[in-house]
């Protein structure tokens, strides 16, 4: 990148959150890398190309997501790329959902989302410059497969929120993009599932595997970069073929 951003990456202490931290330190980017417990991000920081910052907060929470930004923006500047990447996995249909889970789900995966663009994006529209990029799912467009209900709802109501926010943007310099994966290969999705379902579910991808953290982290880089700078209010799927739109 020829001038230097900062993104700020939540779920950082996650596969997938460190795929993507890493992919954007090697592209040069300053990181702060997010999550509830600040143990594992100080092990990430120290083996990144770049600049690091850590930060422990509670992203479901809206005064300690708006906290961060400002203590981010203090002691380490202006958060140019935010990836909303954090998110927790419930496998519960609809009447095995109860309402505690549906809050504690839709709080982080879709409330967090939403908490810190508010607090990013004032910074962003300033300089004339941003990139906001959205972890959804494939779930949001299929209804689930092995995911429950609140996850599917709340990974649909992302791109929701994207489209809201790409439309309002769109003529400041900042983008708001959204990627839906399918089955990337994590812990929290191999750990989640049975051995049945993981055999089931590589036998319905037509590409017949997983994707790997590191062509999620290659996405995210691509929409951080300056030369997507034309697209926004997408939804990149990486699903392996399980849906063409």
């Amino acid at each position: 990148m020829s001038e230097q951003k900062t993104a700020l990456v939540t779920g950082a202490a996650g596969t997938m959150g460190a795929a993507a931290a890493r992919g954007l330190a090697e592209n040069g980017v300053r990181v702060v890398l997010s999550d509830i417990k600040p143990e594992p991000l100080e092990a990430l920081a120290s083996e990144l190309a770049t600049e690091a910052y850590t930060i422990a907060f509670d992203i479901s929470d809206e005064e300690a997501c708006r906290q961060a930004v400002g203590r981010i923006e203090q002691e380490f500047g202006n958060i140019d790329i935010l990836v909303n990447n954090a998110g927790i996995l419930s496998n519960n249909k609809l009447m095995s959902t109860t309402a505690e889970e549906w809050r504690r789900v839709l709080a982080v995966n879709l409330d967090s989302a939403f908490y810190l663009t508010q607090a990013c994006l004032p910074q962003m529209k300033a300089k004339g410059w941003g990139r906001i990029i959205n972890v959804s799912s494939f779930a949001a467009k299929c209804g689930g497969i092995t995911a429950g209900t609140a996850y599917s709802v709340s990974k649909g109501a992302m791109i929701a929120l994207t489209f809201s926010v790409a439309a309002e943007t769109a003529d400041s310099g900042v983008t708001v993009n959204a990627i839906a994966p399918a089955y990337v290969r994590t812990p929290m999705v191999e750990e989640q599932l049975t051995e049945e379902q993981r055999t089931a579910v590589v036998q319905k991808i037509p590409v017949k595997r997983y994707c790997e953290p590191d062509e999620f982290a290659h996405v995210v880089s691509f929409l951080a970069s300056p030369k997507a700078g034309f697209i926004t209010g997408e939804v990149i799927d990486l699903n392996g073929g399980l849906q063409f739109d």
